[in-house]
């Protein structure tokens, strides 16, 4: 892949967005590509958690809009979203293993979205969050309508929105938006400690986890009570869980594979 560097680094899968000179603006063949980047980590059963992040100076600044400049040849809205965004979006979110967006710059736009979109989001001190669209008169995609008010409110998403704020690394972290933000000199180690710390839990249970907090977002209590007891059935059934248990009875640290 060109515009996608896939870097298998023990059993976290680093997926690196890698158009610097555009600060990784998406074009059509890197949003394949981050789709197909996706998919072989779901496929590989040694991928335990996988690390999204950029290359160069920023995160990704949304679309490429050279690609869409000439109305004449350029692609639809809906061939952008529905074949290069959305299928991104699904795919981070159905993923059985968790997702790590490591934020070391500007994310704006479908940059911003697609971040918010993975399990947890550290950035670097010195990374920014902006809902673009506004400003040239769209509406926010890839998701963010649909994450943004859930992790700050509504009112500070419909703000971010209409006005297009720039949001600062702290300030994300303060609002919830974000999980962390790490000093810039050491940003690159801890966001792979944090990646490394996910990818020796137990996965199926993780991915259980990571579904019924989304299902959580719909659920009535009643209809999420009962996810969580057919999940904690299927927890209960995996291997990680008897070697946790023994691990606990037996006051040692347990080794998880996975399964």
């Amino acid at each position: 892949m060109q515009h996608v560097m896939f870097d298998l680094q023990g059993q976290i899968a680093v997926l690196t967005l890698n158009r610097p000179s555009v600060y990784n603006a998406f074009n059509r063949e890197m949003a394949l590509e981050l789709q197909q980047a996706l998919d072989n980590c779901a496929e590989n059963a040694s991928v335990r958690s996988v690390l999204l992040t950029g290359s160069g100076k920023a995160f990704c600044a949304g679309q490429d809009l050279q690609e869409i400049k000439d109305p004449s040849a350029a692609p639809s809205f809906r061939t952008i979203l529905g074949e290069h965004y959305n299928p991104i979006i699904s795919r981070i979110t159905s993923l059985p293993k968790p997702v790590v967006a490591a934020v070391n710059g500007v994310a704006a736009g479908a940059g911003a979205n697609i971040a918010l979109a993975c399990d947890i989001v550290v950035a670097t001190a010195s990374a920014s969050f902006i809902q673009a669209f506004s400003k040239i008169g769209l509406v926010p995609d890839s998701g963010g309508t649909f994450f943004l008010p859930r992790l700050v409110g509504m009112q500070k998403a419909a703000a971010l929105m209409m006005l297009g704020d720039r949001v600062s690394a702290e300030e994300a972290e303060r609002i919830g938006m974000i999980y962390k933000v790490y000093p810039d000199a050491e940003f690159q180690a801890s966001a792979m400690a944090l990646a490394q710390v996910l990818a020796q839990m137990p996965t199926k249970a993780l991915a259980l986890t990571k579904q019924l907090l989304q299902a959580s977002m719909d659920n009535p209590l009643a209809a999420q009570l009962a996810e969580e007891d057919r999940c904690q059935a299927e927890a209960g059934a995996s291997r990680d869980y008897k070697e946790g248990l023994a691990a606990f009875l037996g006051k040692r640290a347990p080794v998880f594979t996975g399964e």
